[in-house]
Parts: C-alpha cells; structure tokens; sequence
C-alpha cells in the first residue's frame, strides 16, 4: 500500500510538472484575423507549438482587442502582452531603429526586404541593443510588398512630374517625398481609401497590389501604375525581453526558427497574390478591368534620389542614439543586395 501511494504520488507529480512546463505567451495582433499576414501569423503560431511539442501555445488577441497599434508597443513593454506586432510608422520615436525598414530603396520584392530586415535586427548588435534598451527581441518581420500607384477616373501617375497637384494618400516618407514632389497629402487610414476615391476626396493613393483585394479599391480606381518603390519594412512582431529571458534556450530557439520561416511562408502569398491581383486587373478577371502601366527606370530613378535626404536623416538619428548609422546602413543595403543576388540567380526558395 505505501510502494502504491509514494508510486502515485510520484505520477501525480510528474503529471503536474509536465502541465506546469508548458508556456502560455500572450500575443497582441492589432490586425483582424484575415487575409495573407493572418495565416502567416498562424502559421508563426503553429510552428511554434508544433517545433516545442506542446511547451510554447499561445493566448492570441486579434484585431486590436488587447492592444490597438498605437498601444502595442508600449503595452508590450511593460509586459501587458508577451508579444505583439508593431508598425514602426504608428510609433517612430520609440521604435526608431526599425524605421530603417520604411527608408525607400531600389529592392521592392518582399522576400528579399524581409531576409535582409530579419538578418540585419537578429545579428546586428547595435540594432538588437536599441530594441533590448526598450525591453524588445525581434521574432518576426512583414513586408507592405512594393509601393504602387493607383488613382481614380482620369488620374494617373505615369513619371515623377505627375504627381504635383494630386491629392494622393500615402505614409511615412513616402508621403513625406510626395509632400516634396508637389503632392496634396491627404491623412487616411488605408481602409478609408475606398470610400475616398469614390467621392473624390483623394486623386491616387500609394497602395500595394498585395492589399487591393482585400480593400477593393479596384472597383473605385481606373489607372495602376507599377513604380515598385521600396517598401515598408518597419513592420515586425517583438516580444518583451524580460518573458524572453525567461524562456529556456530551446524555446528561444523554437521561437527564432519559426521566427524565420514565417517569413518565407508569407513572402510566397504575397507573391502569388500580387501577380493574381496584377493579372486580374489587365485582362479584368478581378472583377473590373483597369488600366496598369509601368513607370519608366528614369523616373523611379528620380523617386529614389528624392528620398536620399531621409535616409541621411534617419542615419544622423542613429548617430545619436549612440550607433554608427552609416555602418548600419550600410550594411542593410548590403544584405538587401546579397538576397536580390540570390533570387536572381537561386529563385525563391519554394521554387527550388
């Protein structure tokens, strides 16, 4: 009787340990629970429970019910969410290192800004001790895929000299170019969008094909200019550095391996989603056929110099904020080349 109570109470014990090793995280997603990034956020979320056999799960909260993207970062902070996805251009002061991501350069496939925005914040070590100095760890990053130029009725924006006069909808220094370029800026949520071409209250917008059907703003917008200029990277789910450190090195591990394929996973719909959505608005299979041009190399050419001066601005802040900026900067381009290189000559990788 007493081999059977302490054999019991051995089994009770082990079963209570097993239960209490389990890690719940407490993830703030801003966005609604739809569309491409969602299923690249479940499949993050997935990978994760599977990659750990059970030990990492996760308490989600989609669409702003726990924190909105105002909130988020702050929120994740001080430790209201273990983890949350945060849009750099809600909150650049804070997180002011992963606006390099939102600088406008030559390389637009999202694939390649999202390889080279994860490798330059997971191995660079001044960027990983600014996010740390506010309790963050990068896990993840998103891409807005290449900026694109839509407009309504008979405006278009062809080359850099249409855009003077137009009231166009844009963010971040890309509004902030356009403002330069004679633009009229109109402030709007991208969901907003819709209902402003369709009164009149905007021209054009700088859009991004990968987000057009989910905001049909292809039946409100006749012409679509391919310009591929830049794109937003500043856009990342970061975990709270104290719940990090807790965490054992295997689960670390879990975590920055799902981390990295989560990146691939949603590079691809994208991809495909881009090219249904471009191909659908030439032959009108989306549901309305539109006009699509591609702006010429000389003007995105002049798109980028006019951008030059705020990649200067964001390298004299890095400065100080105590890092060598122009190091840093240097070496994201450089990674941004390296991946371009190797999808021009390897592929994605889900091709090969």
């Amino acid at each position: 009787m007493i081999r059977t109570l302490i054999s019991t109470a051995v089994l009770s014990l082990a079963i209570t340990t097993t239960v209490s090793a389990a890690t719940e995280l407490r993830f703030a997603e801003p966005s609604p629970n739809r569309g491409a990034r969602a299923d690249a956020v479940i499949h993050f979320m997935e990978d994760v429970t599977k990659l750990s056999n059970g030990d990492l799960t996760f308490d989600m909260h989609w669409g702003g019910a726990l924190l909105d993207y105002k909130s988020v970062a702050n929120g994740v902070a001080v430790g209201t969410a273990d983890l949350g996805t945060m849009l750099a251009a809600y909150d650049p002061q804070k997180l002011r290192s992963l606006t390099i991501g939102d600088l406008p350069t030559k390389y637009s496939d999202p694939w390649v800004g999202m390889r080279a925005m994860y490798e330059l914040m997971t191995t660079n070590e001044d960027m990983e001790r600014l996010l740390a100095e506010l309790n963050f760890v990068y896990l993840t990053g998103y891409s807005s895929t290449g900026v694109q130029f839509e407009c309504a009725g008979d405006n278009k924006i062809r080359t850099v000299a249409d855009v003077e006069g137009k009231r166009i909808r844009a963010v971040g220094n890309y509004a902030k170019i356009l403002d330069d370029l004679g633009a009229n800026l109109v402030n709007l949520n991208q969901g907003d969008a819709y209902q402003a071409y369709d009164t009149g209250l905007i021209d054009c917008g700088a859009s991004y094909f990968y987000t057009m059907r989910a905001f049909k703003t292809f039946e409100v917008a006749d012409n679509y200019t391919i310009a591929n200029w830049g794109q937003l990277l500043g856009f990342a789910t970061l975990m709270n550095l104290d719940v990090w450190n807790d965490l054992s090195q295997e689960q670390q591990a879990v975590l920055q391996k799902a981390g990295s394929s989560a990146i691939n996973y949603f590079a691809k719909l994208q991809i495909e989603e881009m090219a249904l959505v471009v191909d659908g608005l030439r032959t009108g299979d989306i549901g309305k056929k539109a006009n699509v041009y591609e702006m010429a190399e000389e003007d995105r050419t002049l798109l980028a110099e006019a951008g030059e001066k705020y990649i200067q601005e964001w390298i004299d802040r890095a400065n100080k904020d105590g890092v060598d900026g122009q190091k840093i900067w240097d070496e994201y381009t450089a990674m941004l080349a390296k991946y371009q290189n190797e999808l021009d000559t390897l592929g994605y990788p889900w091709e090969r």
